[in-house]
């Protein structure tokens, strides 16, 4: 019979610490994005684009650090870092009482943008 290796199944703990690097990824960048806005009086477009890049960037992040360790279908891999990236992300905006995720087309856009940045990071790993 035989038995199980180490590298058999799921990591389910690598993958949440690669979300939850993501998160920190997301933070940091966030405090600097409102450092910019506060001393350079940033305009609404700008802040808008710069949070997309900031949610892209981060769940790229993850999506290559779990293509990176699971070494198969990597593209996967990243695109569930992305899903579970969002879905974490529009829990949080709607117990906030946010709108602005959760809602409409914007919902849509950032799925697919947080879902293509982890799928892409997954690929490129």
């Amino acid at each position: 019979m035989k038995q199980a290796s180490k590298t058999d199944g799921v990591p389910v703990l690598f993958l949440l610490k690669c979300l939850l690097f993501a998160y920190a990824l997301t933070g940091a960048l966030l405090m600097l994005l409102s450092l910019l806005l506060f001393k350079a009086g940033l305009g609404e477009k700008t802040v808008s684009v710069a949070i997309i890049v900031i949610y892209v960037s981060s769940t790229f992040v993850a999506g290559f650090l779990a293509g990176k360790k699971m070494k198969n279908r990597k593209f996967v891999w990243g695109l569930l870092e992305g899903i579970s990236y969002f879905l974490i992300l529009a829990v949080i905006s709607f117990a906030a009482g946010e709108d602005a995720v959760t809602s409409g087309n914007s919902f849509f856009t950032t799925l697919v943008l947080c879902s293509g940045g982890g799928m892409l990071g997954g690929m490129l790993s």
